[in-house]
């Protein structure tokens, strides 16, 4: 359905949605203006999508602080547009499942090392062999791993911190991972044994859909200085990134507790637009449960991302037979996609305390945040941007204007343009292989269905999304990464 509501250009790469559309009184009246953030082209492409509808209900949301809005990769979601951000006050404002998503955590991590293009130009074959032989994917795919429901209650909690603590990576990955990788506020008694059930056999593996493993070359740095605080010095240097989520788990975390917000709205006498915004005031129990429940989610992503890395180093010691640590295979960053976070931010020119939802959008903290690791401190937080398979994937660096205007956000990949069933009628997977082998990209995948559902031209074109958060102010170019080997669940 095309969008034809009223929206205008307000500054260069940023759109508003007037706080009139819905009118000026009522329940369900928008509370402030919504923005959107592209160029002039792609917000063309966006009205194509009736995702700005989204953004507008989110606005009519109790206790909205400052103003909805969503990044250049928006599309149509469940209640919240994916690509979408809002910020509700502690007090008075709200908590939504919606705004977060069922794959709760959907994050994605990138590793730096020592080794160059012409080092591995003939290894990434046996690489990605040896990682998709290494590492469980695919869809209902079950890990390495039998937990007991004491043990997978630590992993709910702890998060990173017990994958780590139990052999899997080294203790400064935590120091370079969201969060530190564990959100201290998750409690375990919060998720049903359903969750447990379908989380228990799934840790340790990458899933299907838009989640990968891939082997990338630096092919342009814009920021030096900046880039070499992260570890990536020179053109032509091997990157890895890994893109998951919390799996079964995170999802039956959703589902529980959509019904116990669908309860909560009619409790509250909350009225909403439409019904899968369902909520619960953020103070009240149902409100502080699920936020305790999506912590565990969380915890548990974190976790499933670090066990991954683990078994990518082991992958890379296995076929180059040289230590991980020897190829400096350290973790860069980790950043969350789908997540609320209670943070304190200035809006209109107020300091408050409000529960930012994120949802497939990134964090990008300016330099100075205490929730930014100590080596990148002075510079800001790295925001990780996957691309589609086929085309390039960036690091950006958190601004101050992101502090400003969105709450320390960014966008977070290229955002689908097509349907996985339009994909699928559209695309061969002969076809698809063909071209990413002409851009000398080695893929393997678990079914042929995921190759076609993840066609590189079903999703929006990277270049415009960052440069649409790059020209805003949103996040900086530093480095950007060109595939050369991909493992798709």
């Amino acid at each position: 359905m095309r969008w034809t509501g009223p929206i205008k250009k307000v500054a260069p790469f940023k759109y508003e949605i007037p706080s009139d559309y819905r009118g000026v009184s009522g329940k369900l009246r928008m509370r402030a203006p919504a923005y959107i953030y592209a160029s002039d082209e792609m917000i063309e492409q966006i009205k194509h999508d009736n995702a700005p509808e989204q953004l507008a209900n989110v606005s009519t949301l109790p206790g909205l602080a400052g103003s909805a809005m969503a990044m250049p990769d928006i599309h149509w979601g469940y209640g919240f547009p994916i690509g979408g951000v809002a910020a509700f006050d502690e007090d008075e404002g709200i908590v939504s499942p919606g705004g977060v998503g069922y794959d709760i955590n959907c994050g994605v991590r990138v590793l730096r090392t020592n080794l160059y293009y012409n080092d591995l130009k003939d290894k990434i074959h046996p690489l990605v062999d040896e990682m998709f032989k290494n590492i469980p994917s695919g869809v209902g795919s079950k890990g390495k791993l039998r937990l007991g429901r004491q043990e997978m209650e630590s992993v709910f909690e702890e998060g990173a911190e017990w994958a780590v603590n139990h052999g899997y990576g080294w203790n400064e990955d935590l120091e370079h991972t969201e969060e530190n990788g564990r959100m201290s506020n998750a409690d375990a008694s919060f998720v049903s044994r359903k969750v447990i059930s379908r989380g228990a056999p799934q840790l340790g593996t990458l899933g299907a859909g838009n989640h990968f493993l891939e082997i990338q070359r630096v092919d342009e740095i814009y920021e030096p200085k900046i880039a070499k605080k992260f570890g990536i010095g020179e053109k032509g240097q091997i990157t890895v990134m890994i893109h998951t989520g919390s799996r079964g788990a995170g999802h039956q975390i959703a589902t529980d507790y959509l019904r116990v917000m669908e309860s909560a709205v009619r409790k509250y006498n909350i009225e909403l637009p439409d019904k899968q915004l369902a909520c619960a005031p953020a103070n009240s129990k149902e409100g502080q449960d699920y936020f305790r429940a999506m912590a565990a989610g969380a915890n548990f992503a974190w976790a499933n991302r670090q066990m991954i890395m683990h078994w990518v180093r082991e992958s890379f010691q296995n076929v180059l037979k040289e230590d991980a640590e020897n190829m400096g295979m350290e973790l860069v960053y980790d950043v969350a996609h789908n997540i609320a976070k209670h943070e304190e931010h200035i809006i209109e020119g107020k300091r408050r305390r409000v529960y930012v939802h994120r949802k497939g959008a990134t964090r990008s903290f300016a330099a100075g945040r205490q929730e930014i690791p100590v080596a990148y401190r002075d510079v800001g937080q790295p925001v990780l941007i996957p691309g589609d398979m086929g085309t390039a994937s960036y690091v950006l660096v958190g601004t101050a204007k992101s502090m400003e205007e969105s709450f320390g956000s960014s966008c977070h990949g290229a955002g689908r343009v097509m349907s996985r069933g339009q994909a699928k009628r559209e695309f061969s997977v002969n076809g698809i292989k063909g071209d990413m082998e002409k851009k000398g990209i080695y893929l393997r995948a678990a079914t042929k269905h995921v190759i076609l559902e993840e066609a590189p031209d079903a999703y929006k074109n990277i270049e415009d999304v960052v440069e649409s958060v790059n020209g805003a102010g949103l996040a900086k170019k530093v480095v950007k990464l060109r595939p050369l080997g991909v493992v798709k669940g």
